[in-house]
C-alpha cells in the first residue's frame, strides 16, 4: 500500500471515530433532554393538581358542605376541616417535592428559577401554617368552648377567637393558590424554552 493510501485510511479512521463520538454525544444530550422533560411534565402535572384540588374544595366543597347540611353546620364544618387537612398536607409535600426538584434545572434564567423557588416557598410555608398552625389552633379553640361553635355567644371570646383564626385559614389558603398559580406559569414557561433550548443542542 503506498504512503498515500495509508494516509487516507488513517484519515478516514479518525473521521469515523469523530463521527462515533458525535453520535454518542448526540445520544447522551437527546437521552438527558427526554429525562429532563419528563420531570418537567411530572413537576408541572403535581403543581396543577394541587392547584385544581385547592380550587375545587375552596369553590365548590366547602360551599357546599354548609349548603346540603344547613342544619348541622358542626357536621358540615368537621368535613370541611378533614379535606382542608388533605388539602395542606399534599400542597406541603407537593410545595417541598417541587422546592428541591427545582435544583435540577439550574440552565434556567436565574431570576426565573429564583421567582420558582420563593413560590414554591410561599405554598409550603402557607400550607404548612395552615395545617399545624392554624388548623391546631382552631382544634384547640373547638375542646375549649365544649360544645358546637354555632352554641357559643357571638360575643364569647373564644367564639370570637374561633371567628379570627377562620379568617387566617382562609388567607393561608389564598395565598397558597395565588403561589401555586405563579409557580405554575412560571414552570409553564421555564419548559417550553427548555425544549426549544434542546431542540437546538440535538
Amino acid at each position: 500500500m503506498s504512503a498515500t493510501g495509508k494516509i487516507l485510511t488513517q484519515g478516514d479512521a479518525q473521521k469515523a471515530n469523530l463521527s462515533d463520538g458525535a453520535i454518542a454525544e448526540q445520544s447522551a444530550i437527546a437521552k438527558r433532554s427526554a429525562i429532563a422533560t419528563a420531570i418537567h411534565a411530572v413537576r408541572l402535572l403535581l403543581i396543577a393538581m394541587w392547584l385544581g384540588a385547592a380550587l375545587f374544595f375552596s369553590a365548590a366543597v366547602a360551599p357546599s358542605a354548609f349548603a346540603v347540611l344547613a342544619a348541622s353546620r358542626e357536621l358540615a364544618g368537621a368535613i370541611v376541616s378533614r379535606t382542608l387537612v388533605i388539602v395542606n398536607i399534599s400542597g406541603f409535600v407537593i410545595g417541598v417535592l417541587l422546592l428541591l426538584s427545582a435544583t435540577l434545572f439550574q440552565a434556567k434564567r436565574k431570576a426565573a428559577l429564583r421567582a420558582e423557588m420563593i413560590a414554591l416557598v410561599i405554598v409550603a410555608l402557607a400550607t404548612g401554617a395552615g395545617q399545624w398552625i392554624i388548623r391546631a389552633r382552631l382544634e384547640q379553640l373547638r375542646v375549649l368552648m365544649k360544645v358546637p361553635v354555632d352554641a357559643v355567644a357571638a360575643n364569647d371570646p373564644l367564639r370570637i377567637a374561633f371567628g379570627q383564626w377562620h379568617v387566617y385559614s382562609v388567607m393561608a389558603l389564598g395565598i397558597a393558590l395565588l403561589a401555586a398559580f405563579a409557580a405554575f406559569v412560571l414552570m409553564w414557561r421555564s419548559e417550553d424554552k427548555f425544549k426549544k433550548r434542546d431542540g437546538e443542542n440535538v
